[in-house]
């Protein structure tokens, strides 16, 4: 039994083991969970004076859930997955603040983990999301990092024609 992929964009924050519960409820042939959470961190990667006080996330309502959902079927084709569960939060986050839960149930651990690894891939480069942080020099809009791209460019997408 395959649970549906679900994706859910939410200012509140999120409790991780009551969603990986809900993921696997009633579904016996679970022998594989994996998630990744990710979190606000205090600093900007790669560089030593970007102190960072918060971060605030925007997204495009309905364009973002649109785009997470094809992420998830492309992962239902390309692994062999019970189910997916994405949790994205948006607004205003402080240092230690959780942004993102993806959660992947299957029969086996390497499909799981291959599968939310993919996700989480997919999810930093192609998800209609845009971050600006706090630091003590004002505020900046994040770009998107070249190690990104490169993450995604090893599943082999073609996203230009995407």
């Amino acid at each position: 039994m395959k649970k549906p992929a679900s994706v859910c964009i939410q200012h509140a924050d999120f409790d991780v083991a009551a969603e990986m519960a809900a993921l696997r409820a009633g579904n016996a042939r679970v022998g594989a969970v994996c998630s990744f959470v990710g979190t606000v961190r205090d600093r900007h990667a790669g560089d030593a004076q970007g102190q960072v006080s918060a971060v605030e996330l925007e997204h495009y309502p309905g364009m973002t859930e649109k785009a997470i959902a094809a992420m998830m079927a492309e992962a239902q084709q390309r692994f062999d997955i019970l189910g997916i569960r994405v949790v994205h939060r948006v607004g205003l986050l402080r240092p230690l603040d959780q942004i993102v839960l993806v959660a992947v149930t299957s029969m086996h651990r390497h499909q799981a983990f291959q599968a939310c690894e993919f996700l989480m891939d997919y999810l930093k480069t192609q998800a209609p999301f845009w971050k600006k942080e706090t630091t003590p020099a004002g505020t900046r809009w994040v770009d998107a990092r070249v190690s990104d791209d490169a993450a995604l460019a090893r599943w082999g997408l073609d996203l230009k024609n995407a």
